[in-house]
Formats: structure tokens, sequence, C-alpha cells
């Protein structure tokens, strides 16, 4: 029995040193929801794309790598990281306290706010508007912190619902099947601007500012790839081509990192 217990314990340390290496030295996969644009999203063809997924692919193309877009469980995220099946999330993924204590980040590379959306005729102008309502959020995102954060406007709602992906729970307002979403600022105005719908708004007054950075493991292995990819961007930003993405999503410069 002790002897198969040693065995088992040797075997868990070889996977976790395992987990905390490289994906692949050639490779760098980056994990992402891929339905969430204008961040990294899937289109008709299948091809992955996004404001993070052509920043990313620069900063690959610089570093000498192979760039792979590796679609995740969002909820499984710290744990796909983890095991080292992806090299960093990157996907507008909020800085919080909490994944500043498990991962390694970046420093930010955009603002952002979480915000209700509602459909334009439901006469909630602001988040005290919103009481006895029924809400939709991302399961494991910010969107979902942020609304626990908010004690008062958590305690104001009829009912949450959560969903995988905001695409859907977007397209579930737009029906009735619920009567608001939390979500970031940037998706849900590029959402509202793509599908050129006059029906859905966003509430004025934001639930929490927040900021988007790249989240490695924490070794000295994610360390360094962090520090290689933040170089890099920041290299982007002085050069030019940060401004010249994101104007190709976002019509102007709304980056902030080397700013």
């Amino acid at each position: 029995m002790k002897k198969i217990l040693l065995a088992v314990i040797a075997a868990a340390t070889i996977f976790t040193m395992v987990g905390c290496k490289k994906t692949d030295s050639n490779k760098f996969v980056l994990g992402l929801d891929a339905s969430f644009p204008p961040m990294g999203f899937t289109e008709a063809d299948g091809s992955i794309v996004g404001y993070d997924i052509d920043l990313a692919k620069e900063v690959s193309k610089r570093l000498g790598l192979e760039f792979v877009a590796k679609p995740i469980d969002w909820n499984a995220k710290e744990m796909e990281l983890n095991s080292g099946s992806i090299d960093c999330i990157w996907n507008g993924f909020t800085i919080t306290d909490e994944r500043i204590n498990s991962m390694s980040f970046t420093s930010a590379y955009l603002n952002n706010d979480q915000v209700l959306i509602v459909r334009a005729d439901s006469g909630i102008k602001n988040l005290a508007d919103a009481k006895g309502i029924t809400v939709a959020c991302q399961a494991g995102s910010s969107a979902e912190e942020a609304i626990n954060d908010n004690a008062d406007f958590a305690k104001s709602l009829k009912g949450i619902v959560y969903y995988e992906e905001n695409h859907t729970a977007f397209t579930d307002l737009r029906v009735g099947s619920v009567d608001g979403v939390v979500m970031d600022s940037i998706v849900a105005r590029y959402m509202i601007s793509t599908a050129n719908d006059n029906s859905i708004v966003v509430v004025d007054e934001p639930l929490a500012a927040e900021a988007y950075g790249i989240g490695f493991r924490k070794s000295a292995d994610g360390a360094k790839l962090r520090d290689d990819v933040e170089k890099t961007l920041l290299e982007m930003a002085k050069d030019g081509t940060i401004e010249k993405i994101s104007t190709k999503w976002f019509g102007k410069d709304i980056s902030v990192i080397g700013k």
C-alpha cells in the first residue's frame, strides 16, 4: 500500500512539473472563448479572428513561434492553463485580484467596463431601474463577478441566468427570454453595432471598470513567456502596429499599453 501511495505521489509530481512547462517550444497556444467578438470569435468559415487574435499573431511572428488559437471551456480556463494545454489566456481577459493570485499577468493593454444591456423599450435608464428583472451573464466571467460585487444590484434582481457564452445571451435578450445581459462594454457595443439593431441599448451606468491583460502560468517558464510577450507588445505600440490593429477593429486607437 505504501509503495502504491508513493507511486501515485510521484506520478502527480511529474504531472505538475510537466504542466508548468510551455506547451510546445515552437508554438504559442492561445486559449480563448471563440465567441467573444471583437476580441476573438469564429467566422462562418470556421476561422478564428479578432483584435486579440491579430495582436497575438503578430507577437508570435516576432517571437518566431507558430500561432495556435485553441477554443476552451471558459469555466475551465485556469485548469487548461495549469495543465499545460495552453500557454496563455488572451481573450478580453479581465485582470482581477483573484486571478493575479493564480496567474502571471502582463500590464493592461485595453480598458473596459462591465455594463448592463437591455431592450430599448424596457424603460431602464440606470441600474436602479433594473429592479425585479432577470439578468443573464457568462458563467465564470468578470461579468458574473461584477454582479456579485454589486450587492444592492444583485439583490434587486428577480434572477440571474448563466450562459456558456455571450452570443446566446444576447440573442435571448433580443427575443425576450431575459430582460438584460451584463457583459463587457467593448463586446456589447460591437455586437449591437454589427447586428445593426437599435432594439438593444447599453445602460449608461457601468457596474465596474476594469482592464484587460494576458494571463500566463505562475512558473519561471510562464513568467519568461509573459515578459517576452509584453516586451513585444511594447515594441508594437512604439512602431504603430497596435494603433493600426486597433483602428481596424474599433475605428480608432483605444489601446493603453505603452502609454
